[in-house]
């Protein structure tokens, strides 16, 4: 069993503005993103995975681009799925915003800062 205390776990920085804490099994990766630059102007750059992806809007509110498919404006409690291989990426609409990703397999690329 895995455990991650949210206060007792420090953020890694990813960048100014963006925080991640990641906690992981053999198949599933979860990890809680803090926002605190926006809002944004434009939107991130693109990016695309093999990996499945839930996100769950914990606080603020984005618009949420997935190749293919209709703009969503999400807002707290919107959770959305991505498929493998999508193009996908966020805009910030508000100051703060956490999302909760989950991730199938595990997103190996992450692993270099654990």
């Amino acid at each position: 069993m895995s455990v991650l205390k949210f206060d007792e776990t420090p953020a890694e920085k990813v960048r100014e503005g963006l925080e991640r804490k990641i906690i992981f099994t053999g198949e599933l990766m979860t990890v809680v993103i803090d926002f605190t630059d926006g809002p944004w102007a434009e939107a991130e750059l693109p990016h695309s995975h093999p990996h499945v992806q839930t996100s769950y809007v914990a606080s603020g509110e984005i618009i949420f681009y997935c190749e293919g498919e209709k703009d969503q404006h999400l807002k707290a409690g919107d959770i959305i799925a991505v498929p493998s291989g999508k193009k996908h990426i966020i805009k910030l609409l508000t100051t703060q915003a956490r999302l909760v990703d989950s991730f199938n397999p595990l997103r190996e690329d992450f692993f270099y800062s654990l």
